[in-house]
């Protein structure tokens, strides 16, 4: 069945137009006369049969209609433009993934480790865009997702790739003339604003008493509490998997034990089994699981 869509002319001239609201500025954008402009959005409206602007003298006026018809055009234009400058900018005999994920762990685990994937494939590229909160996978434009364990990807298919287990963390110059047994209790905490108990929890779980558990400055993500636990500014709760090159170096020290309980579940998410997917998203996911399983290997 043929779709009922208006020519790309007539919608970038009505586009132009809204968005100056003037057919003349319109025109001169497009690099069209005035009359043009007029007459795609005349075939336009017709089209839709929907008057899109309301003409007073020289003068137009976007209706209410129109308004609305505008924002949807300008946004499926500017995605139709992103996606075709996506494939322009693609080798002839390459691929590309758009992969969804949480922010911090994309920063500090996954790209750390994706010169290890380019190195392997050079020619697919990997695309990251944030995602903090789950979402429908299936016609999102995504091809896979790296996320926590969720309700929301029922249907999917999820594939653990690591736990979430904190560990206290702190600049090594914090413990400086202070009892490491004790510190905890009398230095500066840093919390996640998302998880306003987890200091309380660990307290519990560890049997090391926190007289105020609650106390301390609060940060959105993860990466900003190791920032302020790299600045001196007190003890951050942090995932262990986030900080491996910190401890390593010594810019970092966790001279307190591991948090019992694991706070979340890292998860690959897959529209479909991984054997029924196409070839580049086959091997990205392959890998992944590979990169996971040393990771867990290295904390055991």
């Amino acid at each position: 069945m043929r779709r009922k869509i208006p020519s790309n002319t007539a919608l970038m001239a009505f586009e132009a137009a809204a968005r100056h609201g003037s057919f003349a500025r319109a025109a001169d954008e497009l690099s069209l006369t005035e009359g043009a402009i007029s007459r795609q959005i005349g075939r336009l409206e017709a089209f839709l049969d929907v008057m899109l602007f309301e003409r007073v003298g020289n003068r137009v006026r976007l209706l209410p209609n129109g308004e609305r018809y505008a924002a949807q055009v300008r946004e499926s234009l500017d995605r139709l433009e992103r996606d075709s400058r996506y494939l322009m900018g693609q080798p002839s005999d390459g691929a590309s993934l758009d992969i969804a994920t949480v922010p911090t762990f994309a920063m500090r685990w996954l790209i750390p480790r994706l010169p290890l994937f380019r190195h392997k494939r050079p020619n697919i590229s990997v695309h990251l865009t944030e995602r903090t909160e789950p979402f429908v996978l299936a016609g999102s434009g995504f091809d896979a997702a790296i996320h926590f364990e969720h309700p929301a990807w029922t249907g999917m298919r999820p594939h653990p790739l690591m736990n979430e287990v904190l560990v206290p963390v702190c600049h090594p110059g914090l413990l400086k003339g202070v009892k490491t047994a004790t510190a905890l209790d009398t230095l500066p905490r840093l919390h996640r604003r998302q998880n306003p108990d987890a200091w309380q929890h660990y307290s519990q779980e560890t049997g090391i008493p926190l007289t105020h558990p609650a106390m301390g400055a609060r940060y959105d993500l993860h990466a900003m509490l190791i920032e302020a636990a790299l600045a001196g500014l007190g003890v951050a709760l942090v995932p262990r998997l986030y900080i491996e090159t910190e401890l390593a170096q010594g810019r970092l020290v966790a001279p307190w034990p591991d948090g019992k309980t694991i706070s979340k579940t890292f998860s690959l998410i897959l529209p479909e089994p991984i054997e029924l997917s196409r070839e580049p998203i086959r091997a990205f996911a392959q890998w992944v699981l590979d990169e996971a399983k040393k990771t867990t290997m290295v904390e055991l």
